[in-house]
């Protein structure tokens, strides 16, 4: 289970097994999505992603909604406009035809809020015990505008740190449904599609480096990568990580830390510093980015490393998570 997580394992099955198998057939640089050049001026952004959450409805959102948003997020995060997504469903033999209408209404509502055409697919049935209800894979094509070079090699020291709103929240909303656990208030997934806060950074003309959504493995999986492709260090003030009470009390009982919780609708943005303000009032004015602050800067100290600065006064080191800590979060 810990190679699907996210994190350093699996990070390890695709240097020491996925790319030595496909040898030169491999793409130079591995993302959750590839900018492909057509030449003329066309690039052409495409990802693929698979979902399997349990439960499949969970508080906020369900996998058919999540399906629909994660790829479209994934394209996001190239600076792309997403256009056209594949579908794929891998359903257990018994599975319940009124809870799979469910999950294509859920993906058809959340395909016309984020503008984009479901044009191709594909289904499959497993024998009952083969499969647990409802696997589903989307790809996603969009469109990468004239001039926009967004890529985790680009951070550069003195870079700011973004982020678009509080942390953890999707992960511990599924958490609490497959758990039956209570926090007080109702946690409730952040699940959205980013495209249209993407469009509102970039139509600030400051020029973005990195963006980057932080699902499995979280912000501290996120940064990690970002910091390893641009041999950069990033520095975090612990203080100042938007952590709502609820997720800081939850990680607090399962012994999870807040930063390698998965999030299904928020975004990192690694900028310039001397544009941080610019591109955070633009952030603050969208409506998926109302909770955007500055959590960090990159720094040419220990490349590759992410620490956090805690409020006592020292660091922390914020490293990959190993495994799995939330299995089928996404």
């Amino acid at each position: 289970m810990g190679h699907g997580g996210g994190g350093a394992m699996s990070a390890e099955l695709v240097e020491h097994l996925f790319l030595p198998a496909y040898g030169s057939a491999a793409a130079p640089e591995l993302g959750d999505s590839a900018v492909l050049d057509l030449g003329a001026g066309t690039r052409l952004a495409f990802s693929t992603d698979s979902f399997v959450v349990k439960p499949m409805f969970f508080p906020g959102g369900s996998i058919g909604d999540l399906a629909v948003n994660g790829t479209v997020n994934d394209l996001a995060m190239s600076g792309a406009v997403p256009l056209y997504l594949s579908c794929a469903f891998i359903l257990q033999e018994g599975t319940v035809l009124t809870e799979l209408g469910r999950i294509a209404q859920d993906m058809g509502a959340a395909a016309r809020a984020a503008g984009v055409r479901l044009v191709t697919g594909d289904t499959k049935v497993v024998d009952s015990g083969s499969g647990d209800g409802v696997y589903v894979n989307t790809s996603g094509i969009g469109v990468v505008p004239e001039g926009v070079r967004i890529g985790p090699r680009r951070a550069r020291p003195g870079d700011a740190v973004l982020i678009s709103g509080d942390i953890g929240v999707h992960g511990v909303a599924v958490m609490s449904c497959r758990e039956g656990l209570e926090f007080g208030t109702a946690v409730e997934s952040d699940t959205a599609p980013l495209h249209g806060l993407v469009a509102a950074l970039l139509a600030t003309g400051v020029d973005v480096h990195v963006l980057r959504d932080p699902t499995r493995g979280g912000v501290a999986a996120s940064l990690n990568e970002i910091a390893t492709a641009s041999e950069v260090g990033v520095e975090l003030v612990e203080r100042d990580l938007p952590v709502p009470e609820s997720v800081r009390d939850a990680c607090s009982l399962l012994g999870l830390d807040p930063l390698q919780v998965a999030n299904e609708g928020k975004l990192i943005a690694v900028v310039p510093g001397e544009s941080a303000d610019q591109v955070l009032a633009a952030m603050t004015a969208h409506p998926l980015g109302g909770g955007a602050r500055r959590i960090g800067t990159v720094v040419p100290g220990h490349p590759g490393m992410v620490v956090a600065r805690t409020g006592l006064g020292g660091t922390r080191v914020v490293g990959l998570p190993v495994g799995e800590q939330l299995p089928r979060i996404c």
